[in-house]
């Protein structure tokens, strides 16, 4: 029985087969059957795509192998933290899958940034051994995410930044330009990425932190314990963010990162915002900016000396930075503003 023959034909007239297409049309083993794949595959005349049970052949011409590729619309890679490069990974998934096939021009530019500054991360912060990929494209939107078992991010911070829980290591985290390598790292990249897309995720240890800028809001879950870090970002394809205009809105006149917002959390866990000591962790790092942003979004109240460290003290050591506050009830507001009071 010509086997060569019967695969050829089938693949002329089907465009793409499985292996398991000719073990049923010649009644011969799998193990047979892949010898000819194997020996047409190493001749150039057809090519697999895909893994495991979802592989299959297509014709070597680059029309069908372009036409096939295109289709394939999901993704799972696990790699060795070893010279690994999210530049290549990036170009590896667009040559071999239509995920990124064909976005339009702002969604695409903003998955490029996306993707490999949070691979970055994972390759160059987490210490882990192996990292894993996963993207998928629907037609609703593209969805990727990024799987490490290293130190874990929020670990990482708290260890750094001698801080004494998850957290205080969260609150350093929204504040943008923090990183735990100053030497190689701007600390930018999870703040754009944080803005960029319609939800960005962060789990670690027993902690999620989500960015859902659907709602503008800010949120952070108990989960599941994550040794390691997952992080998760969607956007929509009728999303109309703009990388260039992101990176605009937070820079100044000089193209500087200038302006972040940085979001309270600490009563969650039942603190209120009393002591020079919380306020001092607050604003630490927030002189790199020149515009600052305070959200007391659920807050109740805060402390006279918490309000006086932030908004007297450390205010007039910084006198070109502003600071603004939004979502402060009357009480907050009413302690803000007895600080800032010019002195008598």
């Amino acid at each position: 029985m010509d086997i060569e023959g019967i695969i050829l034909k089938k693949l002329g007239k089907n465009k793409k087969i499985k292996a398991a297409d000719i073990v049923k049309a010649s009644g011969f083993s799998r193990a047979y059957i892949n010898r000819f794949f194997q020996k047409l595959k190493n001749e150039g005349r057809i090519i697999l795509l895909g893994r495991a049970n979802k592989a299959y052949y297509v014709p070597a011409d680059k029309k069908t192998v372009a036409r096939a590729r295109s289709l394939i619309l999901s993704v799972r890679k696990i790699l060795q933290n070893k010279n690994l490069s999210e530049d290549l990974v990036l170009d590896q998934i667009k040559r071999e899958t239509g995920i990124f096939f064909n976005l339009p021009q702002n969604i695409s530019n903003i998955i490029d940034y996306a993707f490999s500054e949070m691979l970055n991360n994972a390759i160059e912060h987490s210490k882990s051994l192996k990292i894993e990929i996963r993207a998928q494209r629907s037609a609703a939107g593209v969805v990727f995410e990024v799987r490490d078992w290293g130190v874990g991010i929020f670990n990482n911070i708290k260890k750094k930044r001698k801080l004494k829980n998850e957290f205080e290591a969260i609150q350093d985290l929204l504040k943008g330009k923090q990183t735990t390598s100053p030497r190689e790292h701007t600390g930018e990249g999870i703040f754009f990425t944080s803005k960029a897309g319609n939800m960005l995720a962060i789990q670690s240890s027993r902690k999620k932190l989500i960015f859902n800028n659907i709602l503008d809001d800010i949120f952070i879950k108990e989960a599941e314990k994550t040794i390691g870090t997952k992080v998760i970002f969607q956007i929509e394809l009728k999303s109309k963010r703009n990388l260039a205009g992101i990176f605009k809105r937070y820079s100044d006149k000089a193209f500087s990162f200038a302006k972040t917002e940085t979001k309270v959390f600490l009563y969650k866990i039942d603190t209120d915002f009393i002591s020079r000591s919380q306020a001092r962790r607050i604003v630490s790092g927030l002189d790199k900016f020149k515009n600052i942003v305070l959200d007391f979004k659920s807050v109740d109240t805060v402390g006279q000396a918490f309000a006086d460290e932030i908004f007297r003290v450390w205010q007039r050591s910084h006198p070109d930075i502003k600071i603004e506050y939004r979502n402060a009830n009357k009480n907050i507001e009413f302690m803000i503003k007895r600080a800032a009071r010019p002195a008598s």
